[in-house]
């Protein structure tokens, strides 16, 4: 029983994150997800894709 108890002490370092660490994860990844958004729904990129895809209907006839 000794040896379970020590090997679990050995591997029982701090690993994952803490609840600030998954808040402040959080907060940059709705971050990040909102600069995605407002970069695809803007005029200059619905322009570019809107003409990829007519250029491959046109390709494929």
């Amino acid at each position: 029983m000794d040896a379970v108890v020590r090997r679990w002490r050995e591997t029982d370092r701090e690993e994952g994150m803490s609840t600030a660490e998954y808040a402040v994860g959080t907060i940059a990844a709705a971050a990040f997800a909102g600069l995605l958004f407002k970069i695809v729904t803007s005029s200059e990129v619905k322009t570019l894709l809107t003409g990829v895809i007519k250029r491959a209907l046109q390709l494929a006839g």
